[in-house]
């Protein structure tokens, strides 16, 4: 049922699609990566989708989401610390990424919903953007290497 819709949004939108949903994910489009990813996966070991055009997408996506959302945090940083200073989950998240930084950045993009908040955080405290790609971006080829894998493995499991 969900991979005849995607052939079909694939057919008709081309690879994009899998860029978009992983892309428009902090803008409040509600798609869910790792499902996305698994569906990708597995329709391309399948032989149905191109596994490069696929993962590239994919992969583009998650690196254009958590770089717009970096640079939220650097554009918007003092109005947001501002507006949010008393509230106690934003103080947790804040008072978390100083105790635990680059790990916490690097953990941060494997965990949903997360993903599109810890960059925030990032672009907040005054990291360079050099050092944000370093390790972001290595996580998320981290994450979603294990997770097209994972596609693979539920493959020969289903068949």
């Amino acid at each position: 049922m969900i991979s005849h819709s995607i052939i079909q949004l694939v057919d008709h939108y081309g690879y994009l699609i899998f860029f978009l949903a992983f892309c428009l994910g902090p803008f409040g489009i509600p798609v869910p990566n790792e499902i996305t990813i698994l569906t990708g996966s597995i329709l391309s070991n399948s032989g149905i989708l191109n596994p490069w055009m696929i993962y590239t997408h994919i992969l583009a996506g998650l690196l254009t989401a958590i770089t717009c959302t970096f640079f939220v945090g650097k554009i918007f940083g003092e109005k947001l610390k501002r507006k949010y200073r008393n509230n106690g989950h934003f103080q947790e998240a804040d008072k978390f990424y100083k105790q635990y930084g680059n790990i916490a950045m690097f953990l941060g993009i494997l965990f949903p919903v997360v993903r599109y908040i810890v960059p925030v955080f990032i672009g907040l405290s005054g990291i360079t953007f050099r050092k944000f790609c370093l390790i972001s971006y290595s996580s998320a080829c981290v994450w979603t290497a294990m997770f097209f894998a994972f596609g693979k493995f539920f493959l020969e499991i289903i068949f």
